[in-house]
């Protein structure tokens, strides 16, 4: 059981890596105001983007590390659907990764829009939205259908979470998390661009936390 606690903790340690690295890569003053275009990179100075980048990549296979602990923490309860989960996380953030890894590079584009032709710009960014940006969709149809088969499988009942964990399931996270940073655009500004990551940092916690509760009821016992 310890290697589904340390398999956590990298999962959570991921989640804190990868958030520290798409704030370094997204977040300015103006990242609100600057929306279109992926203009507000040009706000990010280009050592943030490098720093970014480098945290990112180093955190996202933790990321792997943090699936393989919820299957365990699944399994017992049905395991065909803890596969699901488990192969559903591995997609989201080989995904993921390949999209976080862009970013950077996008970000030293938009600096040197002053030294392209607006055509050609335009060109290049219609581009990475065809080629990269669309993942971010996709990225969230394979989080709805992880969270749906991670509420299934705990509903069932059998796993290692007590039932009111299906609560905490990521797309209702990060719908949360949504409509509280459109509400207070202050702290909206800086959750919302690490809005994945600050998702599973609360849905790690609660499932480590769950992982205690659990082995203090078989110390009890």
């Amino acid at each position: 059981m310890q290697l589904t606690k340390l398999l956590g903790i990298l999962g959570l340690i991921g989640s804190i890596l990868v958030g520290l690295g798409e704030y370094f890569l997204h977040y300015s003053p103006s990242i609100l105001e600057q929306a279109d275009n992926y203009e507000f990179l040009g706000y990010v100075t280009l050592e943030n983007l490098k720093t970014g980048h480098f945290l990112a990549i180093i955190g996202i296979p933790l990321y792997f590390a943090g699936y393989l602990h919820i299957y365990k923490m699944l399994e017992s309860g049905n395991k065909i659907l803890a596969k699901s989960v488990l192969a559903l996380g591995f997609i989201a953030f080989a995904v993921g990764g390949v999209w976080i890894g862009s970013r950077g590079f996008l970000g030293t584009i938009v600096h040197l829009k002053s030294e392209i032709s607006p055509t050609t710009y335009q060109t290049i960014l219609n581009n990475y939205s065809d080629y990269l940006e669309v993942l971010v969709q996709v990225l969230r149809v394979v989080i709805t259908l992880l969270s749906l088969f991670f509420v299934m499988t705990i509903l069932k009942g059998g796993t290692l979470y007590q039932k009111k964990m299906a609560f905490f399931n990521p797309i209702l996270i990060l719908i949360i998390t949504v409509i509280i940073g459109k509400l207070v655009p202050s702290l909206g500004k800086h959750v919302l661009p690490i809005l994945m990551n600050s998702t599973h940092f609360i849905v790690f916690s609660m499932s480590l936390y769950q992982y205690n509760i659990n082995q203090k009821t078989i110390k009890n016992d």
